[in-house]
Parts: structure tokens; sequence; C-alpha cells
């Protein structure tokens, strides 16, 4: 198939395509294997927010690598801009919160990571239809713009000379005591030196097929399907993020505007429905009243990596010397993606950690 790298990366979502540009950058030869298109599951179909929706609700860890990625987009924005000249659409538009019944652990969460964060006055809600409750505005909260983070990507590693396989599906290994020395795919056998799975919310199921005997340390990882749609409205109609209650839109800089989501656990089943077109249409004509003037112009689901609490593996695998984890990021992909990539590449490096990696170890399925 192709010669072997220093690294293999089995899924092509932004975890993965981050985790190879943080290979290369630090001077690895890189292939990623992806079964479908590049970036075309969960990472294509979020919103972007680049937080945690209320943190301070969520664990901890999760609120790490989101902080570290915060620092590391603007960076990581330009320079993808720069080599590619496709912008991602890394835009700080900021995030109005409306509701916070919760607002001492808000306001703490802001002091202790450093978010800026405003109370905002009346003339935030002059467009929006909504009950205020402590509301909070984050303005320095970016978004990106994902299907163009990917494109971005895709281009950048290519531009590297990293080798993208797409359509190839990973379907068995070959295990010499400890070690991976070749994985089998339906384009053929590739061999491998050190391998990275990131197959988002198919990497349990993957585990459980490539390792039936050690489910021990397999993550638990399932599909958590979530549905959105977009509006074509007209730039500024709306300026920044809001989120009400469990749902928001977001509006991207060309007018368009996104309203989102469900969380739906129905396995590997990504199809829409119209219940759920419904309510998101409901909730979005409701809360900014001038879309009821915009088309809704597209609707689809995709496929979240669910774990427990919603924290990701990112670690070496404790019996096999040569595989790792990058995976389970459930709606926080794109929020957590830089620093997820910079961790698991410190941790194979042996490079020290900018953050604390034991929250994210596969041990903690079995301590």
């Amino acid at each position: 198939m192709t010669k072997t790298t220093d690294i293999t990366i089995i899924g092509g979502g932004v975890i993965g395509l981050l985790t190879a540009r943080e290979f290369f950058n630090a001077g690895a030869t890189v292939t990623v294997i992806e079964k479908n298109l590049l970036g075309q599951e969960s990472s294509w179909a979020g919103g972007g927010i680049l937080l945690p929706l209320c943190p301070w609700r969520q664990d901890d860890a999760i609120t790490r690598l989101a902080i570290q990625s915060h620092s590391l987009y603007p960076d990581l924005s330009a320079q993808l801009l720069n080599d590619t000249r496709l912008d991602p659409e890394w835009t700080p538009c900021g995030l109005l919160i409306t509701k916070n019944p919760d607002i001492t652990a808000a306001l703490n969460w802001c002091n202790t990571n450093n978010i800026e964060f405003e109370i905002p006055g009346a003339g935030f809600f002059n467009e929006l239809d909504t009950t205020p409750d402590n509301p909070l505005f984050l303005p320095k909260i970016a978004q990106i713009r994902n299907p163009r983070l990917i494109k971005s990507l895709k281009q950048d590693l290519t531009n590297k000379g990293v080798t993208l396989l797409e359509h190839c599906e990973l379907t068995g290994i070959t295990l010499t005591q400890d070690r991976i020395t070749k994985i089998h795919t339906t384009t053929g056998q590739l061999t491998v030196n050190q391998l990275v799975i990131s197959a988002g919310a198919w990497t349990g199921q993957l585990f459980q097929q490539l390792f039936p005997d050690m489910m021990r340390n397999a993550p638990k990882i399932a599909p958590v399907k979530g549905q959105m749609l977009i509006f074509n409205a007209q730039p500024e109609t709306l300026r920044a993020m809001v989120l009400d209650g469990d749902k928001y839109l977001i509006p991207r800089r060309d007018g368009k505007i996104l309203a989102g989501s469900t969380v739906e656990h129905d396995n590997f089943n990504k199809s829409t429905t119209t219940a759920a077109r419904d309510r998101l249409t409901e909730f979005a004509l409701t809360l900014l009243p001038a879309l009821k003037k915009a088309p809704l112009i597209h609707h689809w689901a995709g496929l979240r990596p669910g774990t427990e609490y919603g924290v990701p593996y990112i670690d070496k695998h404790p019996e096999i010397c040569n595989l790792s984890i990058n995976a389970g990021h459930f709606r926080n992909g794109l929020v957590m993606g830089p620093a997820s990539a910079q961790l698991i590449v410190d941790l194979i490096l042996n490079r020290p950690t900018a953050i604390a990696p034991e929250p994210y170890k596969l041990s903690r399925l079995v301590d």
C-alpha cells in the first residue's frame, strides 16, 4: 500500500487530523487511514462552539483540555490560513448564555480559568425572545466553521506530505507478543510502527473487533446522535452565539445560522427525523424571530463518540506497547482537539505534558 511511517492513525476526523499535524510538527512521518471520507462524520456535523456547554457543570478534565485548546486555536487557525489559503473561520464572536441558575458556579469557573465575562444588559436581548435568568456573556469565546477547518487541515497535511488514505477500512491486525506488527485493511496490509486509534464513535466497536480478549482495557465509547439545522439568514442577523437552555444558535460570517442540537441514543443510526426538525425549528424561530424570514436550507445528523461524563481517552495502551488511543470526546471534539492532539503526541514521544494526563487514562476503567 505505502511505505511504513513512524505513526499510523486510524480515523480521519478532526482528532485524527490534528494528531497527525502535531506528529508531523514533531518530526515524525505519518499515515492517516479513514474508512470513508476525511472529516465527514462528527467533525463535519458539529456546530463549532469552542467551549463546552456550561463547563462548570462538567468534569474538570474537560475544562483542562478546553482551556488549553482555547489558547492554541488562534495560532493554529492563523497558520492554517497562511499555509493553505483556506480559512477555517476561527471567529471570537462571543457566547451569550441566557440562563444560569447556577450563576455563582459559573462566575467562579470563569474567574478560576481566566475567562473574561460580562453581565449583559437589556440591549443583548433586543432581537431575542427569551426570559433571561442570570445571563452571562463571554466575549472572547470563539467558534470554528468545522467543515472549513477540515478542508484546511486536509490541505495542510497534503502539503506536508502526510499520507492520507480514504475509503480504507481497518479489518484486522497482526499481534506479535505485545506489539502490533501489521494492520489489515480493505485495500491491503500495512506494516506499522506506532498505531493510534482515533475513530470517534466507532472506536469502542473497533476495539471489540480487534481485541476481543483485552476488553478489560477497552474504551467505553458509544455513538450519540445529534441533529442540527441551518438557516440562510442575512449577515448581522445574529452577532454572537447564543445558548438558551440546552440548545443554541451559531451565526456564521456569511449570515447562515445553525440551530442545535439533539442528544439521542440510537446506536449507529444517522437518519434525521421530522420530530427533531420541528423541535429545533420551533426553538430557533421562537428565540430569534428574525429567522422566520430565513429559509431552512439543511437538516442533518452526526454521531458523537460518547463516554462516561464526556471525558475522552488519551493514553498509551497498557498491554500493547505500540498502541495508543485519542478518542471519546463526545460533544467536544472541536473544543478539546488541539490540546488532545498535543497530549497524545507528548505521551508517545515521552515529552513533558502541558496538562496532567491521569484523567484520560484507559486504566480509569478498572481502578
